[in-house]
């Protein structure tokens, strides 16, 4: 009788056993947490210093005169020859005069273009290395950058342009459209613009 009691305990205890090590392996263990790593794009602001390769676009005609405001015109003296250049000063007219005045004080006198590229030329910089020429407001119009525009160098903010230096597209160059100031075309000259080397010297501008 007493086997007979010890092996049913036994029994019993074994099935236990049994029931437990199911109940523990049949549990659902609780899920871990992905964290989200969330990605944003910047995207650079263009400026002249860091496009070329947006460059190889079809050339447009230069503008005509009577795109021009106000008959203010201006002549590039360059070693290579002359550049005549009519204003837009109704479009940036705070641009135009900085120019003007600078341009009737000599200031330009001597400097030189100190970038040149299959698609622009870039000078009037009075440290002769793109890193002169103070700060003003940019003033952006509706003008777009074609063959022969004139514009205004600047660096990462939009809304200050460099007082100083200028460059003149030699392709069309609509990417810079309301990014720029545009100021001004080449009304005749555009054979010397292409000729301009780094290095080559302004000797004067004739308002």
């Amino acid at each position: 009788m007493g086997k007979f009691v010890v092996i049913c305990a036994l029994i019993l205890l074994g099935l236990f056993a049994v029931f437990m090590i199911n109940t523990n392996t049949t549990k659902v263990k609780p899920a871990t947490e992905n964290p989200t790593l969330n990605l944003s794009s910047v995207s650079p602001t263009p400026t002249p210093a860091i496009i070329n390769s947006m460059s190889n676009q079809t050339p447009s005609p230069t503008s005509k005169t009577n795109d021009v405001s106000n008959g203010v015109t201006a002549v590039i003296k360059t070693e290579r020859g002359d550049i005549e250049i009519a204003f837009y000063s109704k479009d940036a007219p705070n641009t135009v005069q900085n120019f003007v005045q600078k341009a009737k004080r000599g200031f330009y006198n001597n400097l030189n273009f100190h970038r040149v590229e299959d698609w622009v030329i870039q000078g009037g910089d009075p440290l002769g290395n793109g890193t002169g020429g103070g700060n003003m407001p940019t003033e952006l119009n509706n003008k777009p950058f074609i063959v022969g525009s004139l514009g205004v160098a600047r660096g990462g903010d939009i809304k200050i342009s460099n007082a100083a230096q200028f460059f003149i597209t030699k392709k069309d160059s609509q990417f810079l459209n309301g990014q720029y100031t545009n100021f001004g075309i080449v009304t005749k000259g555009m054979d010397i613009v292409n000729k301009i080397e780094i290095g080559s010297k302004i000797l004067g501008i004739s308002i």
